[in-house]
């Protein structure tokens, strides 16, 4: 996905952009599949072809996030129970909301133009829903490549805040792979969906300090599992790693305290003086904030101490 900047709009508009194609799909399904792509037509046919033999149940809606190599065109020709929504722009990480607008499934499973879901997965995260009404995110366990290596974040995520809690279905969580969670609909839309500000890294984290914030939960499931091939048609490293100096601060002036979030930005600054990815992300940063203290909330007591106990980690 590209880097550009959006118009302010509400977090978690859709894009006035987009046209959405009816979907033929079936009706009254549990777990819906969004994937949101951009320019990677061999990836995502390889994905779609997966969710169609792993999930035939689930209705797919494709998000072309302003796509110049005909990938809606192929999601209509390859894939035609699918629905698409094509976007006017790219709009990153945000895009997954148009998604989950198309969709009215009661649960939403995101992927990636480059991973999907085993057989079974789905089932399994909609029953972990049905019998935890407060659930409001299930983060899957992830494995890499054709040997289905087992991601490193699995382990993160399995010690989480601390054993699974009596009324829960697993570890609580305040952070997920977005192209390995499944959400409910009404979670998700009541927390905004993804950040229309931070376009690519860290979106997660701040939807899970949000929803936290809101009292729904996050809870890690080993038996819920996605599987990701990464694209070899990927962003420089230089762009992820700007992205990823400038948002960390961005989500701290968003939800922390005040003094997290200085710190935050002073340390950016020192690093600037020695890595230009740094220095690029400063200046990100200043055309950002205004947006982002626009958007200010800070987080309830009790989900501010759960993130220091994740850092003293």
């Amino acid at each position: 996905m590209g880097d550009s900047a959006d118009p302010e709009r509400r977090r978690g508009a859709p894009d006035r952009g987009m046209r959405p194609r009816a979907e033929a799909n079936p009706a009254g399904a549990r777990v819906g599949v969004v994937v949101a792509t951009r320019n990677r037509r061999a990836d995502l046919a390889r994905t779609l072809r997966r969710l169609s033999s792993a999930c035939p149940d689930a209705p797919v809606t494709v998000v072309d996030n302003a796509s110049s190599d005909g990938t809606a065109d192929l999601v209509r020709s390859a894939s035609p129970g699918a629905g698409v929504v094509e976007l006017a722009r790219n709009r990153g990480c945000a895009a997954r909301n148009d998604g989950v607008a198309a969709n009215p499934a009661p649960y939403i499973a995101f992927c990636d133009d480059d991973s999907w879901w085993e057989p079974g997965a789905l089932e399994r995260a909609a029953a972990a829903f049905d019998a935890h009404p407060r659930l409001g995110l299930v983060a899957a366990a992830t494995f890499v490549g054709e040997d289905a290596r087992p991601d490193p974040i699995n382990e993160e995520l399995a010690a989480g805040l601390g054993p699974a809690p009596r009324g829960l279905p697993g570890p609580r969580v305040l952070g997920f792979l977005a192209c390995a969670a499944v959400v409910r609909r009404e979670a998700f839309l009541d927390a905004g969906g993804f950040s229309d500000l931070l376009f690519f890294t860290h979106e997660e984290a701040l939807l899970a300090q949000d929803l936290a914030a809101l009292g729904w939960e996050a809870c890690y499931l080993p038996q819920v599992r996605a599987r990701h091939h990464p694209s070899a048609d990927r962003p420089p490293s230089a762009w992820r790693r700007r992205l990823d100096l400038r948002n960390r601060v961005l989500v701290c002036w968003m939800r922390r305290p005040a003094e997290r979030a200085l710190a935050e930005t002073a340390r950016l600054a020192r690093a600037g003086s020695r890595e230009p990815a740094a220095r690029r992300a400063v200046a990100g940063g200043d055309r950002g904030l205004p947006r982002a203290l626009v958007q200010r909330r800070r987080l309830p007591p009790r989900v501010e101490r759960d993130l220091r106990l994740l850092e003293r980690r």
